[in-house]
């Protein structure tokens, strides 16, 4: 059963990586890479399951945290040009 779980995540993230390559803006983009981080930590847990390796979750869980924090990195610099720069009031 898991391996048919792997085998599936396996074809989102193909999916996913045609979206990538394929999207007509950066951020469909984004979104995908985005969504290939979420299904390798998905395929992650599985086949710690699989090997019967339990700390592969803690692996996984540390790959979304990079995963997560990553994007809206992507996103700032995609939006203001700039890591550092801090975002304009809602005024202007």
């Amino acid at each position: 059963m898991f391996v048919v779980a792997s085998i599936g995540i396996l074809v989102c993230m193909s999916l996913a990586l045609v979206r990538a390559a394929k999207g007509p803006t950066v951020f469909d983009r984004i979104l995908a890479v985005n969504n290939m981080g979420t299904k390798t930590v998905l395929l992650i847990a599985v086949l710690g399951y699989l090997t019967g390796r339990p700390d592969f979750l803690d692996l996984a869980m540390i790959y979304v945290l990079i995963n997560f924090i990553g994007t809206f990195a992507i996103l700032k610099f995609v939006k203001y040009g700039d890591l550092a720069q801090a975002a304009p009031p809602e005024g202007e």
